[in-house]
């Protein structure tokens, strides 16, 4: 693989450290332009499955053809109906994707996120920012709120507990505590993860968790309290992460998802726009893409999955 392309975090070694540590096969393979890390998943229907999360990378084309090649060959040896990528590092069409043999799925991981170029000065990130966030980040100590960064897997409580108010508050599920547990007993030791958090009358009222990649911090699960919402504690959180990548010597912060739906109703629109008003840029990833295996077992797979999903 050329040195030459970076692979998302859901690509890194770390990821697999991880998802080894929840008793899951990974399976690394690389050649000459190209790199994976797939991940053998139970699937739906007494189905299993290859998954690349943002991945394979491919620098041409022609590596991507090859690395689906490899993909295929190792599914079959590991049993697995279809496998489920997102290719980055080339550009591609969905016509070129059909070619290759693949079907754009309908529910994907994000296919778009948002970044903060974090190689420019700590004074030139902060003045990219809307004025109401910059006078947060400027100004929340002042309201006797304190910032802290912890690479210890203790403080994971910190962000679980927020996590159930913001469950219960908006009548959405989140995933277990011992997902999050999990997550930070295998990354924080090695470096790849970190939690940051505000508090607030000796409280913790806001706190995200932070994978921390080799060029790049990935912005990648938060919550904060209702109680205390309007000291703006997320936003001036997030700030200061912004401003925290840029001193640990990281190139981007990846603030991790978008919509690019112009409907002020979609469900990301919120996120969407408190993730924009911290200035930087939009960045294209993948859509999410099934390439089947077993025939016959996909394509029932593929249609008990749409009658389910007419259903719901």
């Amino acid at each position: 693989m050329s040195n030459n392309i970076d692979v998302h975090f859901q690509q890194s070694e770390a990821w697999q450290v991880f998802q080894e540590s929840l008793g899951r096969k990974v399976f690394h393979r690389s050649g000459e332009g190209w790199e994976y890390r797939a991940i053998l998943e139970p699937a739906r229907f007494g189905l299993s499955r290859l998954y690349c999360p943002y991945g394979p990378t491919a620098e041409t084309h022609r590596a991507l053809r090859t690395a689906l090649a490899s993909l295929r060959a190792l599914a079959r040896s590991q049993n697995a109906a279809y496998v489920r990528i997102q290719p980055l590092g080339t550009e591609f069409t969905h016509e070129d994707m059909k070619r290759l043999g693949t079907h754009k799925i309908y529910y994907s991981q994000p296919a778009h996120t948002w970044c903060v170029d974090t190689t420019r000065s700590a004074e030139e990130i902060v003045a990219d920012m809307k004025q109401n966030n910059r006078n947060l980040y400027r100004n929340y100590t002042k309201k006797d709120m304190s910032y802290k960064r912890s690479t210890k897997p203790a403080d994971i409580s910190r962000l679980t507990t927020l996590l159930h108010g913001v469950a219960a508050h908006n009548q959405i599920s989140v995933h277990p505590d011992s997902y999050f547990i999990a997550q930070a007993k295998a990354l924080m030791p090695i470096g790849a993860a970190s939690l940051h958090f505000i508090t607030y009358k000796k409280q913790t009222i806001a706190a995200a968790l932070v994978y921390e990649g080799t060029n790049a911090h990935y912005y990648a699960h938060a919550a904060a309290t209702q109680e205390y919402r309007k000291l703006g504690a997320s936003t001036a959180l997030l700030a200061a992460i912004i401003v925290d990548t840029h001193e640990r010597g990281k190139q981007v912060c990846d603030l991790y998802g978008i919509t690019t739906s112009e409907n002020p109703d979609h469900k990301w629109a919120g996120f969407t726009r408190f993730k924009k008003s911290f200035g930087g840029y939009p960045q294209d990833l993948s859509e999410t893409y099934e390439y089947p295996v077993k025939q016959l077992r996909h394509a029932a797979y593929r249609a008990a999955r749409a009658i389910k999903r007419g259903l719901s």
